[in-house]
């Protein structure tokens, strides 16, 4: 070996060594990688979904099509719409929410759907009592109505009536009253749902003096509201007898136009059916079809006479009822066939009808009254059971009003409509039978939390979207004002 081999063969050693050192540094970057890779890729894999809001815990009746009662549910929301639904830890694994609301021991149910109201007489209730429909309207409301109402007077009474529905659990109704357009204005700023109907009559209104007006501010207010997320804008003719032939088609073909639902009393009394009879030679129904005023965008309120024949004719175009128990009661003006409605699979809605001839908008009393009312008329304890009545306040409300995609149950990609119900009441308890607890228990005053559209209307109690002190102090000053 040369001199020169040596440093040749230490260079070459200290050139293998670096090269082995550099490789081994390498492989150890290379593992730092891998693992920051793993924490990351796991950290991203157990990384809940960001949510606006999560109710948890309670025991959610869905009212969907398989009727799932979750013991220990969650429903997880973003935006209008429920997301997911589930056993509660299984949903708590999945999201975070920005807010959360503990629902243990309490009931969550979709919000409820009244198909027939008139929101702003909330300031005639129990103004005029104990008086047949005929003398009640004609002798009383009409006249009072002429003198009372005006929009300032349907702003305060719609601001109580939504009050009154948003804490006994109400989160959609349907209306037919005069200036609705501010009737939608105030339904909207409480963060109601509403289908809000524009009465058109034959004879001078408060709002509008002639049918031709009553179809031009109908048509405003459909051009306004339509495909608002809140407020769904609607016709409402108020009834076969208070106006013509013209009137009506004029009205089905602008609901048609627009695609609009048409909201209107139809065999309220048997004195109503007997003057369309006599002028017509046949009944309400009867005369609404040969008027090709028929369809299913169209929502018969009452229905409390409607025959056999009439059934038929109902079921054959489609037409929703709203049944109306308490109002009818009340008005003695007699009880629905809604078992042989239910029968040939009409949809039918409950409604409690305004607070002047009911005299409160508490869905949970109309469920009551409508269990007993039928069972009591028809002497059989097993009509109307309590899980059927159920349904009509909530996914047969919403099949009524043609909403059955949208709300009525609580299910994923729905509106997020949602009423939370305290259950430590001496009255709900001990609780066998959710169906019948609900049903023929609870009240409207049991309702904590409500949620319309994804948004807390009303959270342990406390109304958020209306100044529930002024609203009261409002309703006391107009209580004077009718009186005087």
């Amino acid at each position: 070996m040369t001199g020169t081999d040596v440093p040749q063969f230490g260079q070459s050693m200290k050139t293998n060594t670096a090269g082995e050192l550099g490789d081994i540094g390498a492989c150890h970057r290379f593992a730092f990688l891998v693992v920051l890779l793993l924490i990351f890729s796991v950290s991203i894999l157990s990384a809940k979904e960001r949510i606006d809001l999560l109710v948890s815990g309670g025991t959610v009746v869905t009212m969907d099509a398989a009727r799932r009662i979750l013991e220990n549910g969650a429903i997880a929301i973003r935006g209008e719409r429920i997301l997911d639904i589930g056993p509660a830890p299984e949903i708590l694994k999945r999201y975070d929410a920005r807010q959360l609301i503990a629902a243990k021991g309490k009931i969550i149910l979709p919000g409820l759907i009244n198909t027939h109201n008139h929101a702003p007489m909330v300031l005639f209730r129990g103004i005029a009592d104990d008086l047949k429909l005929d003398v009640w309207l004609e002798k009383h409301i009409f006249p009072l109505e002429a003198k009372n109402v005006t929009k300032d007077f349907v702003t305060w009474g719609t601001a109580l009536a939504c009050l009154e529905m948003i804490r006994s659990g109400t989160t959609t109704y349907a209306d037919m009253y005069y200036f609705e357009d501010q009737v939608a204005e105030v339904t909207s700023r409480a963060g109601m749902r509403g289908v809000l109907g524009e009465t058109v009559l034959q004879y001078p209104a408060p709002d509008n003096r002639t049918p031709v007006e009553a179809l031009a501010y109908a048509k405003g207010l459909i051009e306004r509201w339509k495909g608002n997320s809140l407020i769904i804008p609607a016709i409402a003719p108020h009834a076969p007898y208070t106006n013509t032939a013209e009137s009506l088609v004029a009205c089905k073909q602008l609901a048609d136009r627009f695609g609009v639902p048409l909201l209107i009393h139809v065999s309220e009394t048997q004195q109503e059916e007997k003057q369309i009879r006599e002028k017509y030679g046949m009944s309400e129904t009867r005369w609404l079809e040969s008027l090709d005023f028929l369809g299913p965008n169209v929502l018969f309120n009452h229905g409390v006479w409607l025959t056999p024949e009439d059934l038929a004719i109902v079921k054959k175009h489609g037409v929703s009822i709203s049944h109306n128990p308490e109002s009818n009661m009340k008005l003695a003006s007699g009880t629905a066939p809604v078992p042989q409605m239910l029968e040939l699979g009409i949809a039918v809605g409950l409604g409690t009808d305004g607070a002047a001839s009911n005299n409160n908008l508490d869905m949970f009393e109309a469920m009551d009254f409508a269990a007993k009312l039928h069972k009591l008329t028809t002497m059989d304890p097993t009509v109307l059971p309590a899980a059927q009545v159920l349904e009509m306040a909530t996914i047969g409300g919403a099949r009524a009003l043609g909403m059955d995609r949208e709300i009525g149950s609580l299910e994923k990609g729905k509106k997020a409509d949602i009423i939370v119900l305290e259950t430590n009441s001496a009255h709900a308890q001990p609780l066998f039978n959710i169906y019948s607890q609900l049903v023929y228990d609870v009240k409207g005053s049991d309702v904590g939390t409500s949620i319309i559209n994804g948004k807390v209307v009303m959270l342990n109690g406390k109304v958020l979207t209306v100044d529930e002190r002024e609203i009261i102090q409002k309703a006391k000053e107009y209580r004077t004002r009718i009186a005087s």
